[in-house]
Order: structure tokens, then sequence, then C-alpha cells
């Protein structure tokens, strides 16, 4: 190369407009690059879902990590008041305002409440000793009275009364509980007395009193039961779900052994729909008349001669005392009509009843009568036609019954009743068939232990 060559140009790096644009070109890829690995990193890795490469490399993990956390998506729920309940007793002569406002409620609140309430029953029943159970809610504020969510009480087994919030006021409700239908067996050995033994083993009040009826036409409970002596019953009762007991049932089966001798009755309805006890020979256990028209007394004095125990000398006494408290029912000893029902010397309050034909009865000393007993009134065996008292010449509350035959006194522990009713034929087959079913159920359930049942 000669010194009049011209010289090739020296290299030299791009000129300073393209450096520029060659890094704005870089940063810009970068930045780029950081904006689609975030993107990617929300979408679990997978590039494809922005159409881009299925792999892609961030180009600065360090702006990752300075990316500020994601708010929360739910914000966290305000905390509610929970409902606060309380049992309250209503005291002697208190009042349902007064427990309301004991439980710290506002009157008119209360008011208000006591107001929906009393459409469904009457606060003027309420009693002493019956339990409330009250719902409130707490108010915002040291001082605010608590809100009234609701109140139930109840009245009788089974039955429950609500008041609730409803809205601005309150609605009252009287809920029954569903009831249920339990069949049950008890029995045991008599040591004093029927009444005693069935207690013991659980019988209702109101069994017990329907087989003392049952078997009174035949059995003398003050001279018949014996110490040894056996009963069993099957019967049935209403109850709640949770076997509280409602109401009582009926008999369907009983069985008395006394002095060996062991006499079984069966509840049998007739194709007329007509309800009758029988024993197992389809004869009817319902005489024409009873010969104690009186649960559970105390056979005080006999028939025949007698010192009268106030006019102090001998007397024929013509009928039979049964001792018992006061306002003890009497029942009508037989199905008839009152041909007297008033004051009657020293027989005090005295119904006399004529059944028909030759029988009559009579009933003496009562506290009171039966509402609308009464000259002329016509009377079912067994119905209630008054109460002992002590009314007439009387040392004490007692039952004072005469059977009179024809007009004459006779001994109501030995008079030959009227018979009852022997079944026959087709009502005969139809009680044989309940009969057999009735001692498969008997011998299936356990003592005093709850069988079959069914909600009604």
């Amino acid at each position: 190369m000669t010194d009049d060559q011209p010289s090739a140009p020296a290299r030299r790096g791009p000129s300073r407009p393209v450096r520029r644009l060659a890094t704005r070109a870089l940063l810009g890829s970068a930045a780029a690059a950081a904006i689609l690995t975030v993107l990617v990193g929300s979408h679990s890795g997978n590039a494809a879902y922005l159409g881009g490469p299925k792999s892609l490399e961030p180009t600065d993990q360090t702006s990752l990590a300075a990316l500020p956390p994601a708010p929360p998506t739910d914000a966290a729920p305000t905390a509610q008041p929970a409902p606060v309940e309380s049992t309250v007793t209503l005291p002697s002569g208190g009042t349902l305002m007064g427990l309301l406002l004991d439980a710290g409620l506002v009157r008119g609140e209360a008011h208000e409440a006591i107001i929906a309430f009393s459409e469904v029953y009457d606060p003027r029943r309420l009693r002493a000793g019956q339990a409330f159970t009250i719902t409130t809610l707490a108010e915002d504020g040291p001082d605010a009275a608590p809100r009234l969510t609701g109140f139930s009480f109840e009245p009788e087994t089974g039955l429950t009364v609500k008041t609730w919030r409803d809205g601005d006021g309150f609605t009252a409700d009287a809920e029954k509980a569903p009831l249920v239908t339990a069949t049950r067996r008890a029995g045991g050995r008599i040591d004093s007395s029927l009444y005693v033994a069935a207690t013991r083993a659980g019988v209702p009040p109101g069994v017990l009193a329907q087989l003392i009826r049952t078997y009174s036409y035949d059995v003398d409970f003050q001279r018949d039961i014996q110490r040894g002596d056996a009963f069993s019953v099957m019967y049935t009762e209403k109850t709640t779900e949770d076997g509280r007991r409602v109401a009582d049932g009926d008999v369907l089966f009983a069985s008395l052994t006394l002095s060996g001798a062991t006499f079984n009755l069966y509840r049998y309805e007739d194709s007329d729909g007509i309800v009758s006890y029988f024993d197992e020979h389809g004869h009817s256990l319902q005489k024409g008349l009873m010969r104690t028209p009186i649960d559970g007394a105390r056979l005080s004095s006999s028939y025949g001669m007698r010192k009268h125990p106030i006019l102090g000398y001998s007397k024929m006494h013509t009928g039979v005392d049964f001792a018992a408290p006061t306002g003890t029912p009497i029942y009508a000893a037989g199905s008839g009509t009152i041909d007297f029902a008033g004051r009657k010397g020293g027989y005090g309050n005295y119904i006399r009843i004529r059944h028909g034909g030759e029988y009559a009865t009579a009933y003496a000393h009562m506290s009171r009568f039966a509402k609308g007993m009464g000259t002329g009134t016509r009377v079912k065996q067994g119905q209630v036609i008054g109460y002992v008292g002590t009314t007439g010449r009387s040392t004490g509350p007692h039952l004072h019954y005469e059977i009179l035959v024809n007009g004459k006194h006779t001994n109501p522990l030995k008079v030959r009743m009227p018979s009852g009713r022997k079944l026959t034929g087709t009502e005969m087959a139809r009680f044989e068939a309940q009969r057999t079913q009735a001692d498969r159920l008997y011998a299936s359930l356990p003592h005093d232990t709850e069988m079959a049942s069914r909600v009604e």
C-alpha cells in the first residue's frame, strides 16, 4: 500500500443513535419477559395461557420478589352476638310481665310479646311453678337492654306455647307434640292391697281405677284379697315421643289370682262398637250393679244390726259404709234414672237410682252432687253422680251405700247381682279371635316394658 492510496477507514462501533435504539430494545425485551413470567406464574406455569411458547425462563427474578402481595379476596365476616337462653320459674303471685322485666327487657317490647301470647293462651291461667324459657340477643352498648327473640313454656305435658319475634312484631302459637300409643304390661304379688301392689308396679292411677271398677262386680276388695295373691295387667297409654305420659289408655287384659283361683278379663268391642269386658268364656264381667261404687275406699261398717255411733243404741244398718277422703268420686252402680236427689234427714245429701224392674240403689252423706244430677236424670253405670262427704248424721267422710230389691234393703256384699251379657254365634267367634291376639301380645311383652307404639 502506497502513501497516495487512500487508507481504509478505522472500525468503529455503532453510532450513538443506533446504540440508544438497541438499548431500548434490550430493556423492552427484559420488561416484557418479566411481565410474561408474572402472568404465566399466576396460571400454574402454563405459557400457552397467553398463546406463547410452552416454556419460558424469567429474565429478572428480583423484579418478581419486589411485587406486593395480592390483597385478600374476602373480608372476614362481622361476628354476630349469640342468642342467650335462660329458664325461669313463675313465682307465687308473679306475672309473665314480671318475668320478662326481670330478664332486663324493655317494658314496651315485653307488652307487645304478651299481647301476641294472649291470643293463644290466657295469661290468667298461668300458675306458680311453671317454667319459661326466654331467648334474647345482646344489643350494642354496655347499658343497652337485651332484645327479645322469644319465649316458650309447657302448660301441660305434650303442649308447648311459643312466642317469637316476627318482623317488627311478635307471633304466638300452641303446638301439640305427636303422641305415641304405648302398650305395657305390669304385675306382681299382692302383700297388702291391690292398690299398693299396682302402684308399686308403676300402673298409672287411671288404669288402676279402671281395673278395680271392672273387677268390682265380682270381687270384694276388702274381703277377697289375701296376702300372697297376685295380679297382672296389659294396658295402653298415651305418651310423647320422649316417653312422658300424657294420658291413660285402656285395660286390654288383666288377671287376678285370689286364693289360688284365677280370674281373667279381656277388653272386647263388639260389632256395634260397644266396649265391655268379658272372661275367657265370653261372659260379661259387667253385671247390672256394682258392689262397690267407689274406688280405693275402706269398708268401715257392714250391713246389719249395730250400735249407732251417734244415737248410742242398736239400730239396723241398712247398707254398707266406705270410708274415703272428702271429694272422692261416687259412681252410679248401674244404669237407670234418679228418682230422688236432695237433702234427706240423717242421710244428708242423698241420691236414689231406679235401675228398672226390681233393683234400686241409694247413696248418702255426699258433700255435693255432680253437675247435672237431679230427679229425673238418666245415668249410665260408672258415671260420677256425686262426691264423698259427711253431711247428715255422720262421724266422718264416707259413702253409705244401699241396694234395695223390690223395695227392701239387702246386703250389698251378698246380694245376687243381675247377670250380664253372654256372647254367642258370630260375636263369640270375633271375641275368641281378639282374645287369642291379646294373649299373644301379652306373652311377648316383658314386665312393665313398652312393646309396640305408633305415632298419632
